[in-house]
């Protein structure tokens, strides 16, 4: 067994190196990076080489297909280093789900409205280039950080199918028996009876998600079973027994109409997305509401800041200078801020837009070295990680801030003893305990686990 050089300068793609690990996908794991010659930080998301179900070269293909896209992030470098596939990806900030919590689980029409607008968008344009995502959930939606704080980010393209063919525009057939892919919480009904998916199944989940952020539940969250198969069953005739005018009681009539037309779409359909967004468009301009993109976390963080006495309290509006205006913006703890946009660019749906290039696999002369810093992160002090329970509806957020802040990155890392064997122990048994093609989120009204980068 190599022994580990403590001064190594861990890397990837020659000028990413590899920092700590911020986060888990659905099939592997992400670490905060830093491109070594502009100092720009970036996600790097890492899979073995043996993992029983390799995921991540397939994923990088489907960014690349989409890229160009408002709200896909571009992919720097893919490649494999050692024992792993690497991914370096944009950096992103926190899920719709952690921004979820931080707002004490509950969101205005305002902020569903301005989310709904662009998650159309993000739907449409992955419909175009004949892609259905088929895991629609608001884990799998990031805000940007910087000037692009306003903008939704899809990610977790692992469970992504092409729907038609791009040349000949031939669907894919209609199916059944299909196993359930996705998370059971926001999967369709027709998903639920083992019906192959398309375009209507993305647009369905995504009312289940909003109707989920207007009231901070869906009926059939908690539902209890002795197995899993039972409980998505359960699930199942949950969704099935309560109409759209049940689930949407007490909403604007909007949300009801949103899901009873996607329910209505046969599997080749192309939906109306133009009619969709137009429903939640019109209701938000007859609210009053103004496209200014101050989401509810913003306010949020303005009551914390009142609530602790923060400078600058007593100002009123008009008191306050335009340059020191931090209204739009979200800063946690102290943290990096996410600036709030204006104005977000109109989701192209046509056109054609230049792919990144996967680059060419390349080892390093040092991989077991590599591999046991790895390993090393993966299996690191549980003070590293976001505690798995915590009373605290803002411990998710606040990790995040922190690993957005922290730009001081080590150059060396001291790695002690090699943890070769116990990542190859790990392995063997996540072979033994096959990668379920279906979750379901736990219900805990308070945040756990680490933050979903990508």
């Amino acid at each position: 067994m190599t022994e580990v050089n403590a001064n190594m300068d861990l890397r990837v793609g020659r000028k990413y190196r590899i920092g700590r690990k911020i986060g888990s996908g659905s099939f592997g794991d992400i670490y905060l990076g830093t491109n070594i010659i502009s100092g720009e930080l970036v996600a790097i998301k890492l899979e073995s080489i043996s993992a029983r179900h390799p995921q991540l070269e397939y994923e990088a293909r489907v960014y690349k297909a989409l890229s160009g896209g408002v709200g896909i992030p571009f992919v720097r470098w893919y490649g494999t280093e050692c024992d792993y596939h690497a991914m370096v990806i944009d950096l992103l900030g926190p899920s719709l789900e952690d921004l979820f919590n931080y707002c004490n689980r509950k969101f205005s029409y305002k902020t569903v409205l301005l989310l709904a607008d662009q998650l159309l968008c993000r739907i449409e344009y992955i419909h175009a280039r004949c892609f259905i995502h088929r895991d629609i959930k608001p884990d799998n939606f990031l805000m940007g950080i910087g000037k692009r704080g306003a903008q939704v980010n899809v990610i977790d393209f692992g469970l992504a199918k092409k729907f038609r063919d791009p040349r000949t525009h031939l669907h894919i057939p209609y199916r059944e028996n299909k196993n359930l892919t996705g998370t059971a919480r926001y999967a369709s009904i027709n998903t639920h009876l083992g019906i192959e998916q398309s375009r209507r199944d993305d647009l369905e989940s995504l009312g289940y998600v909003l109707i989920y952020f207007c009231r901070g539940f869906l009926p059939w969250q908690g539902l209890k079973a002795a197995t899993k198969r039972q409980k998505y069953d359960r699930i199942m005739e949950k969704k099935m027994s309560t109409p759209a005018e049940i689930l949407g009681r007490g909403l604007p009539v909007e949300f009801v109409h949103y899901l009873n037309y996607t329910r209505s779409l046969r599997f080749e359909d192309k939906p109306d997305y133009i009619y969709l967004r137009r429903l939640f468009r019109d209701l938000f301009l007859r609210e009053g509401y103004k496209y200014d993109y101050i989401f509810d976390w913003a306010l949020q963080k303005q009551k914390q800041q009142v609530k602790n006495g923060a400078p600058g309290e007593g100002k009123n509006e008009d008191e306050k200078d335009g340059k020191d205006d931090n209204s739009n913006q979200v800063q946690v703890a102290g943290q990096t801020p996410i600036q709030q946009q204006p104005q977000l660019q109109q989701q192209p749906t046509n056109g054609q837009h230049q792919s990144p290039q996967l680059a060419q696999p390349q080892q390093l002369a040092s991989g077991q070295q590599q591999s046991a810093f790895i390993a090393k992160q993966q299996n690191q002090s549980p003070a590293a990680e976001v505690p798995q329970t915590s009373k605290n509806p803002n411990t998710r957020i606040n990790y995040w801030n922190q690993e957005i802040a922290d730009k001081q990155v080590p150059k060396n890392s001291t790695l002690g003893q090699p943890l070769r064997d116990r990542v190859q122990q790990s392995q063997v048994q996540q072979q033994q305990q096959p990668i379920p093609r279906a979750t379901e989120p736990k219900d805990a009204p308070a945040p756990t686990g680490n933050p979903h980068w990508l």
